[in-house]
């Protein structure tokens, strides 16, 4: 199965300049064979978001998105916190 991204060019901006993350680069979090997804109930949306965190380029990111039209929108991006990487690396010790 082919994975489709989208996300806004602006939103997009906002993101390198807040979390110096790029969602070109984000995008490898779903690729990630170990990566840990959640729904996110952290708020109401409007639609239902998901969370994701993965290792990119030897970096664990934190990635929130929606899926709509059947394609993955990202929402944020941005280096994990370090409960985190606790959690990411926890899960891939088994």
């Amino acid at each position: 199965m082919r994975l489709e991204f989208e996300w806004g060019g602006r939103k997009a901006r906002e993101n390198v300049l807040r979390h110096g993350i790029d969602f070109v680069d984000a995008t490898g979090v779903f690729f990630d064979p170990c990566s840990l997804e959640a729904f996110d109930d952290r708020g109401e949306y409007g639609e239902d978001r998901f969370r994701v965190i993965g290792m990119v380029q030897g970096r664990v990111l934190f990635v929130v998105y929606t899926e709509r039209r059947g394609r993955i929108r990202l929402i944020s991006a941005r280096m994990a916190n370090r409960k985190e990487r606790m959690l990411y690396e926890n899960a891939r010790r088994g």
